[in-house]
């Protein structure tokens, strides 16, 4: 039912579908890459596990996402949509959760790799 569902949204918005999974895939993503790091004191294995687990709700987004995605977008348009999510949620996630606000140096290289973005999707018709 679910991804009969999916299918049907992706019909009906064939670009915003993509970007909004991507969204979603991202905060899974960025939880089980970077979500350990406030429990240090937790055995590797378990966070190895816990984190394994995140990330597979995070790949039943992002396949999605990709697949529903392609068509409407290139594979590179579809990678560059997600890195720059992936920098955004990464920005919050690194404030908010992490306690480590980010500097101007990172905003000036989240920037370039923004403004790289821009020129991936520059010769789009």
């Amino acid at each position: 039912m679910a991804f009969s569902t999916l299918t049907t949204l992706a019909q009906a918005w064939p670009r915003a579908t993509p970007v909004v999974l991507l969204l979603a895939s991202n905060v899974f993503m960025t939880l089980a890459w970077y979500g350990h790091l406030n429990f240090k004191s937790q055995p590797l294995l378990l966070v190895i596990l816990v984190s394994w687990g995140i990330a597979f709700i995070e790949y039943c987004l992002a396949v999605p996402a990709n697949r529903f995605g392609h068509g409407t977008f290139s594979a590179a348009e579809l990678k560059t949509i997600q890195e720059v999510i992936t920098l955004i949620v990464f920005a919050g996630f690194s404030s908010l959760i992490l306690k480590e606000p980010l500097g101007w140096n990172h905003a000036v290289g989240f920037l370039l790799i923004a403004a790289g973005a821009g020129f991936v999707f520059s010769g789009r018709t």
